[in-house]
């Protein structure tokens, strides 16, 4: 990163340059309780993101929601008084599981993504797409040169930073386990959840891809995205500019983005743009099994009733495995039975496997969708 670069913007706006080490740390004392007060881009700022004909051709949507831009976000929610109808519930069981980790590991996460002012492009790196643990391992992978000018850029740094800033191996192993169990704390409990909803979201980005192609999947982004060829104008807390330059675009659907979507400050990074999905105030809960849930289940297992639902639209055998929350291989015997009972067709495409429904597999779907109930 530059040194222009470490002065840029992330999500919130910055008070004061933020250069140095500041030799006080924060108060160790109820570490996920003490509200910070944000600024979110609802003014007239705008980051605008330019793009071209090559562009709109390389935007993709993320297969799922990413476990360390969930991370780091949710941690800004913990800190904020932020949709407190959505994320209230999840707050206080969150709390309650975060106060059995050493008090350390809180710290060190609220101290390198603070809810306000930027935070460093190394704690999300795109190997986290492939999962947590692959997401880990890129960050304490990160170069000593690009560790060292991140953290130093944080507002106020604290001394105590320092032997992360360095490289130094015992401080990014403590990086590493405060970031697993945060998650493991905080998230995984709910990753059910927060994988349905970008799913969900991810299907109506895909049906506005079919139907009219990328551009028509941009202008769904709304209300804080409005796409004005060639640019997608975002709501944001200051004003930015950001040229494609033919690398395209990655979009990451996620739950604890409130509001205004967050790019990464060095905009010589892989482009990504997080941005928030639709849910309720209990998208967090478990949904409750419907009656005609229970009688597919009935008639074909309820793992193969899983796999059915969880393929409606296609997918391939990892976001089945994804989606249904088992391994790879349950997934994969899950299709099978299913292309054997003529419920879904396999197609290969180069290294992965696509799994779409028959109009067997689709029939019965609906005939169990809305099943009558007799009295």
């Amino acid at each position: 990163m530059n040194p222009f670069l470490l002065g840029s913007i992330k999500a919130r706006a910055r008070t004061g340059d933020g250069r140095g080490w500041q030799s006080a740390p924060r108060p160790a004392c109820a570490v996920w309780t003490t509200p910070v007060v944000t600024t979110t881009g609802t003014g007239d700022s705008v980051l605008r993101l330019h793009f071209t004909n090559d562009d709109l051709l390389r935007t993709t949507v993320a297969a799922g929601p990413d476990p360390l831009w969930e991370t780091v976000l949710s941690s800004h929610v913990l800190l904020t008084a932020q949709g407190k109808a959505v994320f209230d519930q999840w707050r206080s069981h969150a709390r309650d599981r975060l106060r059995q980790l050493p008090r350390e590991h809180g710290r060190l996460i609220r101290t390198l993504a603070p809810p306000r002012g930027s935070f460093p492009d190394f704690l999300n790196p795109p190997e986290a797409a492939d999962g947590l643990a692959p997401g880990i391992d890129a960050v304490l992978s990160t170069p000593r040169e690009r560790l060292h000018d991140e953290i130093r850029a944080l507002q106020g740094a604290p001394s105590w930073l320092r032997p992360l800033a360095d490289g130094e191996p015992e401080a990014l192993r403590t990086l590493g386990r405060a970031l697993e169990q945060y998650f493991q704390a905080a998230l995984a409990p709910y990753w059910a959840a927060v994988r349905a909803q970008a799913e969900a979201d991810r299907a109506v980005r895909a049906r506005a891809l079919l139907t009219g192609g990328c551009e028509a999947l941009l202008s769904t982004l709304g209300p804080s995205m409005r796409w004005r060829r060639p640019v997608l104008e975002v709501d944001y807390p200051c004003d930015r500019d950001v040229r494609l330059a033919g690398r395209g675009l990655r979009l990451v659907p996620s739950v604890f983005c409130w509001r205004v979507p967050i790019t990464l400050c060095d905009p010589a990074l892989p482009p990504v743009l997080v941005y928030p999905v639709t849910r309720s105030h209990l998208w967090w809960a478990p949904q409750a099994e419907q009656p005609e849930q229970r009688a597919l289940g009935n008639l074909i297992g309820r793992g193969r009733a899983a796999a059915l639902r969880a393929a409606e639209g296609g997918c391939t055998t990892s976001e089945l495995a994804r989606r249904m929350g088992v391994t790879l291989a349950t997934a994969s015997e899950h299709a099978r039975t299913l292309r054997e009972s003529g419920l879904v067709v396999s197609r290969r495409e180069r290294n992965t496997v696509l799994h779409v429904l028959t109009p067997l597999g689709t029939g019965l779907l609906a005939a169990n969708a809305a099943r009558p109930q007799h009295v």
